[in-house]
């Protein structure tokens, strides 16, 4: 029953999900961020082929385009804040704006990996586990005509890929699967995680609440790619809230000019949901006279004046990415107090279905680990837990009834 329960084709885990949204390489930061802007996507996938541009006469031609569509990476509001960011686009967003999409998508690692629809459970864990981090998976359109009427009807569509459409294999749909299909996996998941080396205690991504925004940009990066948030931690050691990805997809693209001016804590009130608060406004402002980031301030002032683009981040997002309720905390020997997003925190002796679970329910893709006191202890991650669980497959050697099953 195991074996045929984790030999399960990943479709299954893809039912109901919304197709890819894309866009061909080819377009500028500016169009992902106005495509991202007008849809209710939090990403937004890129692919090599550009087949949404055939003219009549192309259309011969357009059959083996699509034959050679790949996706190649996705983009988010917060790749695009951080792009922002840099000092030279602070001296002219539009015209950062205007630079390909391409300068986005990471260079090196597999960031994006595409798998079959009959793939196993297992396999696209082990893809996991070897580091990729996004798998595109096919969603059948059925017809053997599809092809035909692909370019017949829909060659235009922007969610049409190869004459089918594709959506993401995400590592919360394989935890969720996983979680429901615990009992076969009782002997592991009731244990701490501390006994089961999957804390990472050495590469964690944490910044001091002095520290500079900027400081954190790096660490961003890395974070989006990992699908985890910065931790900001006060002069003990103890955490105190987070920069989250999630949390900067619902923000517009003047925080930027927040990022580069704000200290780290002060940058965890202006993001916070309901709005920043005036005062943080100006001191933005302010700085970006002081550095004579004119173009940044004028980006900052066209917002302010628009009553349908906002610096604020929309509270609705919280419940759904499990950012937390606002809380107001004094910051250590600091004169604010700042009103954060509560980080989503478990302790060593947690067991694992526990942790699972709590990352399930708020909707991220790790929980930061921390001792009674609440000083940062490390983090765990949902492709550590999935470690676990592959690890027992072999244990119990479902690996090779696996290949014994019919697909």
């Amino acid at each position: 029953m195991a074996a045929s329960l984790l030999a399960r084709e990943v479709s299954d885990l893809c039912l109901g999900k919304p197709a890819l949204r894309s866009l061909s390489v080819s377009a500028t930061v500016g169009d992902a961020l106005t495509t991202l802007k007008r849809s209710r996507d939090n990403y937004i996938s890129f692919w090599n082929c550009n087949h949404g541009h055939f003219s009549e006469v192309d259309k011969v031609d357009a059959v083996a385009a699509l034959d050679d569509c790949r996706c190649v990476g996705k983009v988010c509001v917060a790749d695009i804040i951080g792009f922002l960011c840099k000092e030279e686009n602070l001296l002219n967003p539009g015209i950062a704006l205007q630079a390909p999409v391409s300068v986005l998508i990471p260079k090196t690692g597999d960031f994006v990996r595409h798998l079959e629809s009959n793939a196993s459970l297992v396999e696209a864990m082990d893809l996991i586990l070897e580091g990729v981090q996004n798998i595109v998976i096919p969603m059948e359109i059925g017809g053997k005509n599809s092809r035909k009427k692909l370019l017949q009807n829909n060659l235009s569509k922007s969610t049409f890929h190869n004459g089918r459409q594709y959506c993401w294999l995400t590592q919360e749909d394989m935890v969720r699967y996983l979680v429901n299909s615990i009992s076969l996996f009782s002997s592991a998941a009731v244990n701490p995680i501390n006994s089961l080396d999957i804390i990472n205690v050495q590469d964690i991504p944490a910044v001091h609440y002095d520290d500079p925004a900027s400081s954190a940009l790096p660490l961003l990066a890395k974070c989006l790619e990992m699908q985890t948030s910065v931790a900001i931690i006060d002069g003990d050691g103890k955490l105190i809230g987070e920069i989250s990805p999630y949390k900067l997809n619902y923000c517009d693209e003047d925080v930027a000019a927040a990022i580069a001016t704000l200290s780290a804590g002060e940058l965890m009130a202006y993001i916070d949901f309901g709005g920043p608060p005036e005062d943080l406004i100006q001191l933005v402002k302010e700085r970006l006279q002081e550095r004579k980031l004119v173009k940044a301030l004028e980006l900052m002032e066209d917002d302010s004046g628009n009553s349908s683009v906002s610096s604020s981040c929309p509270s609705s997002s919280d419940d759904e990415f499990g950012v937390g309720r606002s809380v107001v905390k004094s910051v250590g020997n600091s004169a604010r107090s700042v009103k954060r997003s509560e980080a989503i925190v478990c302790h060593p002796w947690s067991s694992l279905v526990a942790v699972m679970i709590q990352a399930l329910a708020h909707r991220i893709n790790y929980v930061w680990v921390v001792e009674e006191d609440r000083t940062l202890f490390g983090i765990v991650t949902f492709a550590g837990m999935m470690k676990i669980f592959r690890e027992t497959i072999e244990d119990h050697d479902l690996g090779k009834a696996l290949k014994k099953s019919p697909t």
